[in-house]
């Protein structure tokens, strides 16, 4: 379970949970990804200590480590307690730039067609991407949970 891949289904779940909630107790943990037992939570649980991704805090809590959440959530910011794709930030901006240059070119015509050609070619690009991330990281891991 070195690699990222290998964490998937309800092992990832569990990971998400203790990124966006912080450090909790195995009860926190199963009730938060909904497993059926505590057992099962904490057979997660131990496969991402095992692997180094998790690790117990003094008190028992358990607590994701710093340095495995860049490896694991690349391409991710966390925000407040959601996780969105960085790329969401600019799919949003030049979405934004899209509708005001289209209000403008039905003013005045010219140079706007070449700026709203590149800019929808830009915004295609990026909400790809965006939901590319998104897909690789909630979708598949809530379709992967019946696996584990």
């Amino acid at each position: 379970m070195k690699k990222t891949k290998e964490i998937t289904g309800n092992a990832l779940r569990t990971y998400l949970y203790l990124v966006t909630h912080g450090p909790s107790g195995l009860r926190d943990v199963q009730r938060g990804v909904g497993l059926s037992t505590p057992s099962l939570a904490s057979y997660h649980l131990s496969r991402l200590v095992e692997a180094g991704y998790v690790r117990q805090d003094e008190e028992g809590r358990y607590v994701a480590s710093e340095e495995s959440s860049t490896e694991i959530l690349e391409g991710y910011v966390k925000v407040g307690t959601a996780l969105v794709p960085q790329f969401l930030f600019f799919a949003v901006l030049f979405t934004i730039l899209i509708v005001f240059f289209s209000l403008e070119s039905l003013l005045s015509t010219g140079f706007t067609i070449y700026l709203i050609t590149a800019s929808l070619a830009m915004v295609v690009l990026l909400w790809y991407e965006s939901l590319r991330l998104w897909r690789r990281l909630v979708v598949d891991s809530a379709n992967r949970q019946t696996n584990d």
